[in-house]
């Protein structure tokens, strides 16, 4: 049993944050661990903390909390620091959306092929990818032990761009690989049956692996699918199942998992019409006009909620959070309902893999996850210098990827990875070299684009914005 220090920078946000306390709370072998809570907006910081603090002692677990507005502060002395920070948060995207909009670029310039997901902003948020450079650069030259855990988007750009770059100790993470759980679910399996493996960059993986009893079981996911117009998704993020991760399945060979099927071609994505067609009415998925308010609005109501208990909390601290938690939550979609239900459950924890990661790594407990890592010959079909995906045992000794069996086919390698990875690059680079022209270069290759003017035009006003 091991206490260690674990930062949360962009604690603000609070369902992420509470996450990582009740995991960490369901964890003895971080016991006595102190918990540094940070972030610049003072007013959800101190929600987060009020919040926090009755969660571990509902729990009657043993930790120690502090909070602070300071980077420097919150990195120094860290074992293990948690970015979940998002700089500017969804006003800057909402923002550079519109500008993007107003030149002719449904979904903002943001939206590219492979990279449609709404707050995956890797042309225009250089700023997202300068608070992850400069992190990891404090983090190496304060502390070269310390490891940084990616949680923010974008994280196949930011875990590429830090290993690249710094010699910080640094993983990332993402929830799309939870979703070989929906489909085991759907077809009748017992994961804990199933011989899995996934492959490929973040919000690009595929299932390469499907086996139960030793025999392949990758026909049965067929049985997932309905027909074309009778898909009917129980909320925006419902798409595992949809006409267009069914099409990708058929083209690729392999099922995408998690974001992959929001991440295609424009076949998907032309306009609203064409997204409701992919992704099922009445959104036409989370990354359409109607998706992506569902999901503001419901982030909106759930910071709201949060104040008013923390609020609740404070004038009586005899309050149970577990039951006004339960309660507020009641209104709320079942995703969020089920997070009220596992904070509280001693055997539940909340799927995120960071707590995981760092009890695994303290407490040399050997532990499967899925995690984004340099490409060491992990996937050999790729470059070397980039982060993958993919599934590793993670103990005192770091990260032990698996070995990718069966390998990625060439369709996928070369119809996808690739020119999702030239992608990267390309942003990288204009990033980099603070090269705005780049940004230019890459619309041109843009079919929403219809003159070079168009392009110029929409890239001076955004970068014009951002640097008032």
């Amino acid at each position: 049993m091991s206490s260690v220090n674990i930062s949360v920078v962009g604690a603000g946000s609070a369902v992420f944050s509470m996450r990582l306390v009740s995991d960490i709370c369901k964890s003895p072998g971080l016991s006595g661990s102190h918990i540094t809570l940070m972030d610049k907006d003072e007013e959800r910081l101190h929600t987060v903390s009020v919040l926090a603090r009755k969660l571990a002692s509902e729990l009657k677990f043993p930790l120690e909390f502090s909070t602070t507005t300071n980077l420097t502060e919150a990195v120094k002395g860290a074992d293990f620091v948690i970015n979940t920070a998002l700089v500017g948060g969804h006003a800057f995207l909402d923002e550079m959306r519109k500008i993007g909009e107003k030149h002719g670029y449904y979904r903002g310039i943001d939206s590219q092929e492979f990279n449609m997901v709404s707050d995956y902003y890797t042309l225009t948020n250089w700023n997202q990818l300068g608070f992850m450079l400069q992190l990891a650069r404090m983090i190496e030259a304060s502390s070269p032990r310390t490891w940084l855990l990616i949680a923010a988007n974008p994280v196949f750009e930011g875990t590429t761009l830090l290993t690249r770059q710094t010699c910080a100790r640094v993983v990332g993470f993402c929830h799309g690989h939870m979703l070989v759980d929906e489909i085991c679910k759907t077809i009748g399996f017992d994961i804990e049956r199933v011989d899995w493996q996934i492959a490929g960059v973040n919000h690009g993986v595929w299932l390469n692996k499907f086996r139960l009893n030793g025999h392949s079981a990758h026909n049965k996911i067929l049985e997932g699918f309905s027909e074309s117009d009778s898909f009917k998704p129980t909320n925006p993020f419902d798409d595992t199942f949809s006409p267009a991760a069914k099409t990708m399945l058929d083209f690729y060979g392999l099922m995408p998992v998690g974001d992959t099927a929001r991440n295609s071609t424009w076949a998907f994505h032309y306009d609203e019409e064409t997204k409701k067609k992919w992704y099922g009415e009445p959104w036409g998925g989370v990354d359409s006009p109607e998706g992506w308010k569902w999901y503001t609005d419901m982030l909106a109501s759930v910071v709201k909620m949060l104040k008013e208990l923390a609020l609740l909390l404070e004038a009586d601290s005899a309050t149970s959070l577990k039951q006004v938690y339960s309660h507020a939550y009641s209104s709320l979609p079942g995703g969020l309902r089920e997070d009220a239900r596992k904070f509280f459950d001693p055997d539940a924890l909340s799927g995120e893999q960071h707590i995981p990661f760092i009890n695994a790594i303290v407490n040399d407990e050997a532990t499967r996850l899925v995690v984004n890592t340099p490409n060491t010959g992990i996937i050999p079909q790729l470059p070397e210098d980039i982060a993958v995906e993919v599934p590793a045992l993670v103990d005192s000794d770091g990260i032990h990827p698996e070995e990718i069996d069966p390998p990625l086919p060439d369709r996928i390698v070369k119809w996808y990875l690739l020119p999702r990875i030239m992608r990267m690059e390309w942003a990288l680079e204009a990033f980099l070299k603070k090269d705005p022209s780049l940004i230019v270069e890459i619309l041109l290759r843009d079919p929403r684009t219809r003159s070079y003017e168009q392009a110029v035009s929409v890239v001076k006003e955004i970068f014009t914005v951002t640097e008032e």
